[in-house]
């Protein structure tokens, strides 16, 4: 595990610990010496056990952390660690525009892709959360965030070609982006013939990287094309791979039934990536709390004088 600061010249600022620990005694001195001119603080120390420096050494320690927090919080503390391919959540992103429905794949890409999801599905560690998502013109969420095989084998099969004219990339990533951030460390297993004819990618690429999440994008089709309804579709590889090397993900290309269960597999493969944590929320939401907890203490218990 490592660790480094976004703004790091902001750690300038710890050179205040020292002045607070000065300041803290120098004002316990002063307190003290005022005392001594009303009172035996001696005698009084004696029948009930106060100690002047060591009755307030955990406020001074409080204020510390407290101001340590907030410096690391303002420097952008974030935890790099590596982490295993078992410890990801999926989300299975399926093309369902109409160009799926090619045959140069067996038997079209819609169903080979769908196959070959299930048999990834089956291969993954148990324990593994999986979600799925379809997507055209628009994005579906087929099945949320789940343990559960069934659940998710389930809503691949029931996947079918979608009405809504369009492929639209980027609210596909978007949106399985959002399914993952909840989660420890996110991929999303990206499917289509890359035909994209909406939505502005390199939005959905900033996305998926500030949410920590990256994209395998797998390219179903051939250079040659297959039969539609409408006409030949070919497979447009240009914005899958931009997609896959914009997140720092993997790019397959898939031409055959064999292919595609092959990058599948090497998915799984992919075991450790570098996943970076910035903790300047968590930092400063702590420092509140011992804020509140040193305010309690002065105003209470270590009150030096009623």
């Amino acid at each position: 595990m490592e660790f480094s600061f976004v703004n790091p010249y902001y750690l300038s600022l710890l050179a205040v610990v020292p002045l607070i620990i000065f300041i803290h005694f120098l004002s316990l001195k002063h307190k003290g010496g005022s005392a001594l001119k009303f009172a035996n603080f001696e005698a009084m120390s004696k029948i009930k056990g106060i100690d002047l420096y060591s009755k307030n050494i955990s406020v001074l320690i409080l204020t510390i952390v407290i101001s340590v927090m907030i410096i690391f919080s303002v420097s952008g503390f974030t935890v790099h660690r590596t982490m295993s391919a078992s410890s990801f959540s999926f989300v299975i992103a399926i093309d369902s525009s109409t160009s799926m429905e090619a045959d140069d794949m067996t038997p079209d890409r819609i169903t080979a892709a769908k196959n070959t999801a299930l048999e990834f599905v089956d291969s993954a560690p148990l324990g593994t959360y999986f979600s799925v998502i379809s997507f055209s013109g628009n994005a579906l969420i087929e099945q949320g965030m789940t343990q559960e095989k069934s659940l998710i084998k389930n809503a691949i099969k029931n996947i079918d070609l979608s009405i809504v004219s369009g492929t639209d990339l980027y609210e596909g990533i978007i949106t399985s982006t959002n399914l993952l951030v909840a989660e420890e460390a996110g991929a999303v297993i990206l499917l289509s013939d890359g035909q994209i004819n909406v939505g502005d990618l390199d939005d959905a690429i900033k996305y998926a990287n500030i949410n920590n999440v990256l994209v395998h994008s797998i390219a179903i089709g051939t250079v040659e094309g297959g039969k539609t309804s409408y006409g030949m579709s070919k497979i447009d590889e240009d914005s899958l791979m931009s997609v896959a090397f914009g997140t720092n993900g993997k790019f397959f290309r898939a031409t055959n039934v064999e292919e595609l269960s092959s990058s599948f597999n090497n998915i799984l493969k992919y075991e450790v990536r570098n996943v970076s944590f910035n903790l300047s929320k968590y930092l400063t939401i702590t420092a509140l709390l011992l804020f509140i907890l040193e305010y309690l203490l002065i105003n209470t218990r270590y009150r030096i004088f009623p």
